[in-house]
């Protein structure tokens, strides 16, 4: 009895944390700085993703446009965008699903035009 007991008031006090959150706003990202053209491409099966902002701590950060490989052939990129006071993250999709983009993986697999 005494674990059935317990059970339900962990049950209880998760439901309880579950309903509290907090949330930070930062609304939309200022516009993108004037487009200039791309570098030449790199080598074949590169693809250009154009410059982005992206939040970071509270604030947005710009995301320079670069020459990156897709993840897989036939993938494509769905650009970041901020819709509704909500911004979504840009990601890969197509045939073999999606893959969340992560700007770590760029900048330290050297995935940018330089190849």
């Amino acid at each position: 009895m005494k674990k059935k007991l317990l059970l339900l008031a962990l049950l209880a006090s998760g439901g309880l944390f579950a309903a509290i959150g907090i949330g930070i706003t930062i609304g939309p990202p200022p516009p993108p700085p004037v487009a200039v053209a791309p570098p030449p491409l790199p080598g074949p099966g590169y693809t250009w993703i154009n410059g982005y902002w992206y939040p970071v701590n509270g604030r947005y950060v710009w995301h320079q446009g670069y020459w990156t490989r897709p993840p897989y052939a036939g993938a494509r990129w769905i650009g970041p965008r901020h819709d509704g006071g909500r911004y979504y993250d840009g990601y890969w999709d197509g045939d073999h699903g999606r893959r969340e983009h992560d700007h770590h993986w760029d900048r330290d697999h050297d995935r940018d035009y330089h190849h």
